[in-house]
């Protein structure tokens, strides 16, 4: 499974920008999303996650009231739109797709290449 992410750039502190990731196989619509992020010098980190159908999403504690993941299983999609982005949200974003129909910090199966987000003024 190949996973395209895509929608990454600079922005302003404050600013917002939404990442994209699509694949071309149908089983997107039956298991779970995720998106983790890696900063230079740090591990990688959850951010989101979203079940099969989209109604059960989680956030890391740092982007909870902030960032909100979706899914467009018609599109074999998965977004983040991320808003009042801060300098320390500068990292590189990877979407992951999981071996079940939930999420969580185990289970992925197939990671995208990641797009990379500098929040920067």
């Amino acid at each position: 499974v190949q996973l395209q992410a895509s929608g990454g750039g600079l922005v302003q502190p404050g600013g917002s920008l939404k990442l994209s990731c699509s694949t071309s196989e149908s089983i997107f619509s039956s298991r779970g999303m995720g998106w983790f992020r890696q900063a230079p010098g740090k591990e990688r980190e959850f951010v989101a996650g979203i079940s099969w159908s989209g109604e059960t999403t989680s956030y890391g504690d740092s982007v909870k009231g902030r960032f909100t993941i979706s899914r467009d299983n018609a599109k074999n999609t998965v977004y983040l739109q991320m808003d009042s982005l801060k300098h320390e949200d500068t990292a590189v974003y990877y979407c992951a797709m999981y071996g079940s129909q939930w999420y969580g910090l185990r289970g992925m199966d197939y990671w995208g290449k990641g797009t990379l987000v500098t929040v920067s003024s």
